[in-house]
């Protein structure tokens, strides 16, 4: 049989173990917020790469079209090939950065304490609801 103060004392714990819940709970959000942050930068990053590389294909497609009217003069086309040459590779270089800079995944960190304080907290409810 319970006394008054086991009763007492399982309500203190059990207000301990909700307080440290909650406490888990809003270090969680947070540690969400700093990682969703965090990939929202390299993301921008990579994306504004990309944005850039594509700018740069339209400059190129909108310098090779004066490439074929001007292919018809000596000397002249080199100098815009060299210029569309130039920017595919600018273009290239730009992509290939974004692309490898950009992450479309879930915020690990947090999945992973999430699990260790669940199992935290199912350990602290059991050995003190005995």
């Amino acid at each position: 049989m319970q006394t008054a103060e086991t009763k007492a004392s399982l309500r203190e714990v059990a207000a301990d173990v909700v307080q440290d819940i909650q406490r888990l709970v809003s270090l969680e959000v947070a540690l969400a917020r700093q990682e969703l942050k965090e990939l929202a930068i390299t993301n921008a990053i990579a994306i504004g790469s990309m944005a850039a590389a594509g700018l740069l294909v339209m400059i190129a497609v909108l310098v090779a079209l004066p490439v074929v009217v001007v292919e018809a003069v000596p000397w002249h086309w080199q100098a815009a090939l060299g210029w569309v040459a130039g920017y595919l590779v600018i273009a290239g270089a730009l992509y290939l950065f974004g692309r490898s800079r950009l992450r479309l995944r879930l915020p690990t960190r947090t999945l992973e304490t999430l699990k260790e304080n669940k199992a935290w907290a199912l350990r602290q409810l059991r050995s003190n609801g005995r």
